[in-house]
């Protein structure tokens, strides 16, 4: 395993590309779409799979010497693998009971909705209640803006207070005779207290020394927050903002019970998985205005991302029973049909239209879990 390891770090690039490229042609397998056929649907699992644990290696490959990073990085790595091993596998899944059990195929994916949702609440719980990105795949390593934003308060506030605040009042543009003058002065006084700090240590016993350099890293190290610390930090945000999340994570569990109860065809089911998108995304967006400044939760530019393509995962109910059957069927059809006498396009275009209807026949690939 070892061997395989160094060979996917060696040649990482080579591996990513021929993944994405395999995965690409599992499309163009015979019986894509059909009930009856779990040959195709098996082979994709696999790939998908075998993609998924190669991607893991590459992104647990060993640090270079002097990285500065979170030391439980595979414990969080572990979850993510674990979710997208079960996105592999769910198509299976759906189309074996289909197949074996007909209706009953609902009871299946229940478990492995079920099973995602847990491991989602999980990863949602042990990474200090961060937003999960990419349902869970990728994992949010963003420090909180807060923090830093006191942390460099702080910083600012130490170097206008310290003994050489003068210089950094007097800091003038280094490209100025004066400023490049005051940048050396300033460097010399740093290289003077760094020098006089190790002379000073020098005489301490090696015992003490190692005992600095194990209790600095776990100084750097970022404390994952409970549940109880983000509430009483942010107050009604920090409960409105997990409200939110655990609502997202929820959502497709949500969906599948209420289509096993009323039916595929059933507005039911859609209406209310609509209103629980609808409801986190609003009580997510209501988290970071209301209340005071120092309560509001402030997103990271990989969160505003993820909240942005949420907002375009709503287009999947557009391919929902029954939606789809009464409004958008026609309007593929429609739109086949007109463009049909041209020669390329309407080529292209009735193999797009089966394409999404095969699709849509799965609810695996609509899903948006």
């Amino acid at each position: 395993m070892e061997a395989y390891k160094q060979w996917v770090w060696r040649n990482r690039e080579y591996v990513h590309s021929l993944g994405s490229f395999a995965n690409g042609l599992t499309w163009l397998l015979p019986e894509k779409f059909s009930a009856s056929e779990i040959g195709p649907e098996a082979v994709t699992a696999f790939l998908g799979i075998f993609t998924t644990i190669n991607e893991h290696i590459i992104e647990n490959a060993p640090k270079p010497r002097g990285f500065v990073g979170s030391s439980d990085t595979d414990t969080s790595l572990s979850y993510p693998l674990l979710i997208a091993i079960l996105k592999d596998l769910e198509t299976v899944v759906e189309v074996a009971a289909e197949h074996f059990y007909g209706d009953k195929k609902w009871n299946f994916i229940i478990v492995t909705e079920a099973m995602k949702s847990l491991i989602r609440l999980a990863l949602f719980r042990n990474s200090g209640y961060k937003m999960l990105l990419q349902g869970g795949e990728t994992p949010n390593d963003e420090k909180d803006s807060n923090q830093t934003e006191s942390q460099n308060r702080a910083g600012n506030s130490d170097m206008n207070h310290g003994p050489h605040s003068f210089v950094n009042q007097n800091h003038h543009n280094p490209w100025n005779m004066e400023g490049r003058a005051m940048s050396a002065l300033n460097s010399f006084g740093q290289n003077a207290r760094s020098r006089t700090t190790i002379t000073s240590t020098s005489g301490w016993s090696p015992r003490v020394q190692h005992q600095q350099a194990v209790i600095e890293p776990s100084m750097i190290k970022e404390r994952r927050k409970t549940l109880s610390e983000l509430l009483s930090e942010k107050g009604v945000n920090g409960a409105l903002f997990a409200m939110g999340e655990v609502l997202f994570i929820t959502r497709p569990l949500i969906y599948v019970l209420f289509i096993r109860k009323y039916g595929i065809r059933s507005w039911i089911p859609w209406a209310i998985s609509l209103s629980v998108d609808t409801l986190g995304m609003g009580i997510l967006a209501n988290s970071k205005w209301w209340g005071e400044k120092s309560k509001q939760i402030h997103f990271s530019g990989p969160e505003k991302d993820e909240l942005r393509r949420r907002k375009l995962l709503w287009a999947l109910y557009l391919m929902r029973d029954p939606f789809f059957t009464k409004y958008t069927r026609q309007k593929l059809e429609s739109s086949q049909k007109t463009l049909e006498p041209i020669p390329l396009i309407g080529f292209l275009t009735e193999k797009i239209v089966e394409l999404l209807e095969g699709a849509q026949s799965r609810y695996t690939y609509i899903s948006g879990s």
